[in-house]
């Protein structure tokens, strides 16, 4: 079955049961996501009672106890049949003893195994996980939440601090729990502002986006303003997600490209990033997979965006 036919299929398919894809554009191939525990999320998501059970699970208190568990020796059994499940290709990251499990979920790259693109004109990706983007957001788009809920205002979670921002581009990458979980600076330049928006933490997995639109812009969120060198004024935003324990940043004043910027504790999720009108647009195929309801797999420091 070709490319076409394969998104024809899902796009057809009901929301509730439709598979999830990403394109590879390494690869060059469609590839179906493997999601973990994903009779639990359709029953939490997609039925009225779990639908409640949800709600309670969306609790900081309930993620920080089963995080809680991520942290103990004893958890350090569950890593050997992740990697497995997963396919995660443990010969990219640092050769290290693990302690936890939270120890392997935040592991770290080894030198040289991802570089961030050289040309100046080029906005690198600053995580490593499928991406959506927008080279100016209207609020009216329908993927993969409502366009309402995407906007710089509801994400930035104020309305003056997101007004650099309106009708500028967004790019927006889901961490999933196989996924690398740092992420960090997309260019050099000044941290201007950081704040903290509270919220719940729900589940940031494309089921609980496809049935509750909102999520994203109700979900924890740390955003930092920074003025960078090439791209104007960035926006950067870590949205918490079911069973993330902690989302850590580290201390900096002037950001270098490719530095590391912070870390995500157990639990997946999504980060974003906020333009000015007109100062960098996404690269064409991602906006055109975004387009066909698709996330694109990228990597981290591949360039996948333009300056103006």
């Amino acid at each position: 079955m070709g490319v076409k036919s394969e998104l024809e299929q899902s796009a057809s398919a009901p929301d509730s049961a439709a598979a999830v894809h990403c394109w590879d554009r390494e690869g060059g191939r469609l590839q179906p996501e493997l999601i973990p525990h994903e009779s639990l999320l359709r029953w939490l998501y997609e039925s009225h009672l779990g639908g409640l059970m949800a709600n309670l699970c969306s609790r900081r208190s309930f993620s920080r106890l089963i995080t809680w568990w991520s942290h103990g020796t004893g958890s350090r059994r569950r890593i050997e049949s992740f990697v497995r499940t997963f396919d995660v290709q443990m010969e990219e990251y640092e050769s290290v003893s693990y302690e936890s499990f939270n120890d392997f979920f935040i592991r770290k790259f080894r030198d040289g195994v991802r570089s961030f693109c050289a040309e100046p004109e080029r906005l690198p990706a600053w995580a490593e996980g499928v991406c959506l983007g927008w080279e100016c957001v209207t609020g009216t788009e329908t993927f993969p939440v409502k366009g309402e809920h995407l906007t710089p205002a509801a994400l930035l979670g104020s309305a003056e601090k997101a007004a650099a921002f309106s009708g500028g581009p967004l790019l927006l990458i889901r961490l999933r729990p196989q996924d690398y979980h740092r992420f960090h600076f997309a260019d050099e330049g000044d941290i201007v502002e950081h704040y903290r928006v509270p919220g719940r933490l729900h589940s940031v997995n494309m089921l609980s986006l496809r049935q509750r639109s909102d999520v994203l812009a109700r979900n924890e969120r740390q955003v930092t303003i920074q003025q960078s060198a090439r791209f104007g004024r960035l926006a950067y935003v870590e949205i918490g997600a079911l069973l993330v324990g902690r989302i850590v940043q580290l201390d900096v004043a002037h950001a270098q490209r490719g530095q590391q910027k912070g870390y995500f504790e157990y639990g997946g999720s999504t980060v974003a990033l906020f333009g000015e009108p007109g100062a960098w647009k996404p690269d064409d195929d991602i906006l055109a997979q975004t387009a066909n309801r698709v996330e694109t797999l990228i990597r981290l420091g591949t360039p996948i965006a333009t300056g103006d």
